[in-house]
């Protein structure tokens, strides 16, 4: 084929490696959890002697008392450069705070944040993935018992998650102005792709039954006992010895 006629076939006789597109989507960084009744495993009774303190007990939480008190009077002689110096240690160690938000019906949202973002950016967040005849409503994030994590709060606005003490990770607890959509038994008003990536969410780790370090296994019910006891001998062997 001469050079006019391929210019006349046009893209028709171009291969098809040629117009092969990228219909790959971006991978949501997010996640959805469905809701879940998931218990975590409730640990056997612990024995009494758990709960008595020992001498290095008592004397731990007595040093630790003692470099309480002594922080809470030096607080006020404490450099401002110095409170800096400490709020960026605890920014340069946890840079990522993951938030992880709660709707009534026990559905969850999860997003990583820079530290330094403000509260906003979560409010942001959560908006843009309600459904279009929600998103109007006015909500509330909080954290239990009355909390409130208001953008219009002075208090709260301008500081960073870091300063919020949310780093490194929190779960807050999302409540709507229209209490229609505050049951326990109301969907999570999430668009519809949003609810579709959900999860379940992942198991919380068991609980194994085991004594605690610092109880003597002879107080321990069913246990052999110390080697300081005498331990019978049956007459049967008494007998093979002689």
């Amino acid at each position: 084929m001469s050079e006019q006629q391929q210019a006349a076939a046009g893209p028709s006789s171009m291969t098809n490696t040629d117009t092969v597109v990228n219909t790959s989507q971006p991978k949501s960084d997010f996640k959805v959890y469905k809701p879940s009744d998931v218990i975590a495993t409730v640990p056997s009774a612990l024995p009494d002697e758990y709960f008595i303190p020992t001498s290095s007990d008592l004397k731990a939480a007595q040093s630790q008392l003692a470099a309480r008190t002594q922080a809470l009077t030096n607080a006020p002689l404490q450099l401002k450069s110095v409170k800096e110096a400490e709020d960026q240690a605890k920014r340069d160690r946890w840079p990522i705070t993951t938030i992880r938000i709660r709707f009534t019906d026990r559905t969850q949202l999860e997003k990583a944040f820079p530290s330094t973002d403000k509260i906003r950016s979560v409010y942001a967040f959560v908006r843009g993935l309600l459904r279009e005849d929600v998103k109007p409503i006015k909500f509330i994030l909080y954290q239990p018992p009355k909390r409130d994590l208001k953008v219009s709060d002075l208090k709260v606005r301008d500081l960073t998650l870091a300063q919020l003490q949310l780093a490194p990770s929190s779960v807050l607890l999302i409540r709507f102005e229209d209490d229609s959509l505050n049951g326990s038994h109301v969907p999570a008003p999430l668009i519809t792709n949003v609810l579709s990536q959900a999860v379940d969410l992942p198991r919380p780790p068991e609980v194994l039954d085991t004594p605690p370090p610092n109880v003597p296994m002879s107080r321990i019910p069913g246990s052999s006992g110390s080697s300081s006891e005498t331990k019978k001998v049956p007459k049967w062997l008494k007998l093979a010895k002689k």
